[in-house]
Parts: C-alpha cells; structure tokens; sequence
C-alpha cells in the first residue's frame, strides 16, 4: 500500500524536543528559530528526513512553519489545518498562528522584541522569504543570522537516511516534447536576455525539462535534484548516480552532463565568476544558493523557473494523457462508489475505505494495462466531524465507521505515467438531514459556476474565484481554501502558478489544468466538497457576441451524489449542466466496466434530476 494509517507526530516529545533547542539559543547567537515545513528544496512533500516541522512538533501537515522563541512557540498554519493543529500540537508548550493574515515576518514586526536575533538555516528559505524577514527585524532593531547547520538535525538522533529514489524516463510519448528541445528553448531565451545560465532549483521543473520522474518524496515522482543550463545549451544536471539505473544514465548522458548533488556548489560557483550573470527563481531557489553566486562575484538575476510557465501549459499529448488516465480513474471510482454504497452503514471505517479504494485503483489499472504508480497524495477520508477538517488525516488512533445519517467525504487523487488526478465526492451515507442536503446543494452551484464560466483572455484566477462562493455567501457561509490549484502531468498534484483563489494574480492559459473544488465545513458536525478537474480550452467566438471567450473542459467524471441535491435548488442551466455532466459521465465509463451489478448502479446513479 503507499499510504500509512500508523501515528507518525509525536506531540508528547514537544516539550522536551523545544527545551533541547532552546539550549542551542546562547552558543548559536540567537533569540529564536524558524522551522518550516520545507526541505532543501522548498517542495510541499518532503522527504521523512526532513520532516523537521513534525518530529519537533507533531503537525503533519504540509504547510506550516513554527516560531521557536525563548519563552513562546508558535505554529502557523492556513485555515485548512487549524483543527489539526489543535489536535496534534501540545497546547501547553505551542500556541497557533495565522500563517496568511499574520505570518511570521508580520508577527515578528508587531511582537518579535526589540533587538531579536532570528537563526535560520539558509537552505530551508527561498530568498524572497529571507528578504521579507530582514525588513521584518529591521523595523525592531533586530537582524537574521544565517545559521552553519540546522541545530534539530543534531538533535533528532533517529533521523531517516536521505532518500535514494529509482528515476525513470518519462517518453516522449508521455511528455509530447523531447527534452533536448526543452532545454533549446530555455538556452535560446536566456541568450536573448544576455544570461550566463539558470539554476533549476524547483525538482519538479527539473523532471519536466529533462523527461524523467523519480521517487524521493512521496505521491510526486520528482527526483530531488537540481540543474544549471547554460546559455550555449549545455545543461548539468546535479543528480545521484545510485538514483540512475543503466537505461536513464545512458539516456541523460546524450542530454546533459550528470554529476553528483555535491559538485552544485563548485559548478554554480564557477558558472558565476567574472560577473557571470544567473538566473535564479527566489520564490523557490533557497537563500544558500543565491549566496554561492554572490560570493564567486556572479550576478544574481531574478525571475520566474523559465520551466514553471511551460510546464503549468499542458501540450495536446499531456492533455490527451490526463483525460485517458481521468476516465481510468472514473472506473475504479465508480467500483468504489458502487461498493460503498452495498455495505451496511457502520460496517466500514474510513481506513477501510481509503484501502479499498486504492486496491481498486491498483486492480482496475492492471486490468487496464496503465498500472496505478502512486497515490498522489495521502487519502483524506473523513465522515460526520471528520468530514469537517479540510485536511484530515485518518489514523490508526482517529478512524472511526461511517455511519447512518452522515457525510462521507473521500478526497483522492492516483499517478499514472499518463496522468495525475485529483478527485473529490461526499456522499450521503442512509438518509441525511435537510441541512446537508441544502448546503450540498449551494456547494454544487458553486462548482457548476466555475465549470460553466465563460472569461475573456488575461482573466486571472482571483476573478473567477468568487464564482464559486457566491450561492454559499448568499446564505452567510463560505469555505477557507481556494478553489482550484494547478496539477502537474505526472507530477505534483498541486502545481503553480495557476489557481482559482482569491489571491492568485497568475493569468489562465489555454491548456492548464486545475481543480475545482469548493467546500463548506462545520467545525464538528460536518464537511462538503465536490470536486472535478478540469483544463482551460482555447478561446472561442461567441454567436452574437463581440469577443472571443475561453472556458473550461471537464476532465473527471464520476457521479455527484444525486440524493443529496434539492433540484429546486438550482437553476434551469445549473439542472442543464448536472444532468447532462451525468450523462457524459454514464457514456465514458460504461464501456470501461464489465460488472453487471456495477454497470445497473453506475447508470441509476446518473439518471436525470426533474424538478
């Protein structure tokens, strides 16, 4: 299986593990420490041995960063994990933090003390994030002192090997560019712009320019490695050859020269000398690596991963690949669904539904001949309460049956070499209270407005985002996460710059995908969310109208709960688009299907709604 239910937080270390790292304070020269949530890499999954964030604290969460002062310790988190940091966290030594409204650089500026002197290790904080903490301290008479070694990696005596992950070929059957033209054309674009090179600091670009994937961290098939390409097409890539097998060693060896993570330094150094000019992504690249450039006398010039854009534009083949592996995935969710709904209400648990979910994934991508390579991220299996924690995490200690009269929300997603998706349903477990049924109903409307949306050319994700919510504003209710996030070809399940979200300025382009996922949770009651991912398609004219519009096409189908939808409820349009959606979604995945009991609750499930 390639998710554990076991408690891996530790919560009850939390006092004595913040005592022994306050003892470091006075030899280290400082006041207080960071700890991010983040390796060396600055991705959101992270390898066990740089879980620092939980070994020190107990949240297991994947975004949040802990504030270790002399006398207070404070964990920021968004508002996805506010509940589970207060059940993981040891509220005697930690208290909780607003890691959007009030993060640390902010909090730092209002309550740090004057004269604070902030440790942190520079290879765990990209440079745009150091420079909002410098301004953070000057405002108080306080500076950041950039530690020589993390002082938790002395302290975690136990601490995990650092992972040597096999890396595979992604061909261009896959990938539908070969990855010698990729790096042209990044080489072509840095001699435009009088560019030595660029260091690829983001492993996920990496994998994208090179056609490889790997297996360091789980659910994202990214090799943790890094890469220079130069401005005359030669590329290095800085990359363990324990990783590489005989194949992929042979075929990196025709694209780039591959040598080991160590050299990085010497190489970086010496591309920079004589005033060598390199660009470098400081929302991603690590503060330590943009120093290496400064101290050989090298230029550090900013801007965006010259891979982030490209990569976010899906091409025909990587399109065409995620809708092949979403209707895979339908077929084993409708097996699912369909098993769910045949046993008794408290008879199955939530981790058995998340197994079971997974085993069918694995069978039916056998039978498939497109095995299921990974889960792409950890199952969030909840119901009743449960349901209510966006990001809940079942574990051998929290799992609990599915009972009558509740909510059963499952969020999951798989990686196929084809595709990764991504895919939300809440199901209605017996009868259900009006109550349920009605927000169900405005969550739906939301999620039909964003499939739906028409927009002009330089929309951007903060536009359509409200979209979403509306129907819940409407009844003075909304949800704490965005709607939508990017997702890779084989890749990161959550991929930037695109988003629907409030905050999200990045425009939408044709052939990027995202999901659209709008929610409502009741702090131990309750939780909604209905999710589909969809593509951004071309612009195209409308009849009478003055300009041509982009929209989106639906990539997932798999049936939406029909009796949890009051139909008077919706409009003619939004009734229109459900049941038609249930149609497509009957027409797709029926030919996928053999069993007669299975293929009977897949067509009920997608019969028309009337008013």
């Amino acid at each position: 299986m390639f998710q554990s239910f076991e408690v891996t937080s530790t919560p009850q270390f939390g006092k004595e593990r913040v005592s022994a790292l306050r003892a470091t304070f006075d030899s280290l020269g400082i006041d207080a420490f960071l700890v991010p949530r983040a390796d060396e890499f600055n991705g959101e999954y992270v390898p066990a041995c740089s879980e620092r964030l939980a070994w020190l604290t107990g949240f297991t969460g994947s975004a949040g960063i802990a504030l270790i002062l002399r006398t207070q310790a404070i964990v920021f988190v968004d508002g996805r994990y506010v509940t589970q940091l207060a059940e993981q966290v040891d509220g005697s030594v930690f208290s909780g933090g607003d890691l959007v409204n009030e993060p640390p650089h902010v909090w730092l500026a209002a309550n740090g003390g004057k004269g604070l002197r902030l440790g942190i290790d520079p290879w765990l904080h990209a440079g745009a994030e150091v420079r909002r903490l410098e301004r953070a301290l000057a405002e108080i008479g306080g500076r950041l002192v950039f530690l020589p070694y993390n002082p938790l990696d002395r302290l975690w005596s136990d601490r995990p090997a650092e992972p040597l992950g096999a890396v595979t070929i992604q061909n261009v059957a896959q990938a539908g560019v070969l990855a010698k033209d990729k790096i042209a054309t990044i080489s072509a674009d840095l001699s435009k712009k009088n560019l030595a090179a660029v260091l690829i600091a983001d492993p996920s670009s990496v994998a994208w320019i090179f056609n490889i994937r790997g297996a360091d961290v789980p659910h994202t098939p990214h090799p943790l490695a890094r890469a220079i390409i130069h401005a005359d097409r030669r590329s290095e890539l800085f990359l363990d050859k324990r990783k590489t097998g005989i194949e992929p060693e042979a075929y990196l060896g025709q694209i780039c020269t591959q040598l080991p993570p160590s050299a990085l330094e010497e190489r970086l150094a010496a591309v920079s000398r004589d005033g060598g000019r390199v660009l470098i992504d400081a929302d991603i690249a690590s503060h330590a690596l943009a120093e290496i450039i400064r101290r050989a006398g090298g230029e550090v010039v900013e801007g965006a991963d010259p891979a982030k854009l490209p990569r976010a534009v899906k091409n025909d083949v990587e399109i065409n690949g995620s809708a092949a592996a979403h209707l895979q995935d339908g077929a084993a969710m409708v097996e699912f669904l369909y098993w769910l709904s045949q046993e008794k209400p408290g008879s199955v648990s939530e981790i058995a539904a998340a197994e079971h979910l997974e085993a069918v994934r694995a069978r039916v991508g056998q039978s498939m001949q497109n095995p299921l390579k990974d889960i792409s991220f950890d199952t969030i299996s909840g119901a009743g309460e449960h349901a209510a924690i966006m990001h809940y995490r079942v574990t051998t200690e929290t799992n609990r049956m599915i009972e009558a009269g509740e909510l059963f929300l499952i969020d999951s997603g798989a990686q196929y070499i084809n595709g990764t998706t991504d895919i939300t349903r809440t199901v209605g477990i017996g009868t259900v209270s009006e109550e349920h049924r009605r927000f169900f109903t405005m969550v739906l409307k939301g999620m039909i407005q964003i499939s739906t949306a028409r927009f002009p050319k330089g929309t951007r994700g903060c536009d359509l985002d409200p979209l979403a919510r509306i129907a819940l504003w409407r009844a003075g209710a909304d949800f704490a996460h965005g709607t939508g996030h990017g997702v890779g070809s084989y890749l990161s399940v959550h991929e930037g710059p695109q988003r629907i979200s409030r905050l999200s300025t990045q425009e939408l382009l044709p052939g990027m995908i995202l999901s659209n996922e709008p929610g409502y949770y009741r702090p131990g009651s309750f939780g909604i969310r209905i999710e589909n991912l969809i593509y951004v398609r071309g612009a195209e004219e409308i009849e009478g109208g003055d300009m041509p519009m982009l929209g989106f096409e639906t990539l997932t189908f798999c049936p939406i709960d029909r009796s949890l939808v009051i139909p008077e409820l919706l409009t003619h349009d939004e009734l229109h688009w459900f049941n038609d959606y249930h149609r497509r979604t009957c027409e797709a995945l029926m030919p996928l299907i053999h069993d007669h009991d299975v293929r009977a609750w897949l067509e009920n499930a997608t019969l028309p709604l009337e008013y």
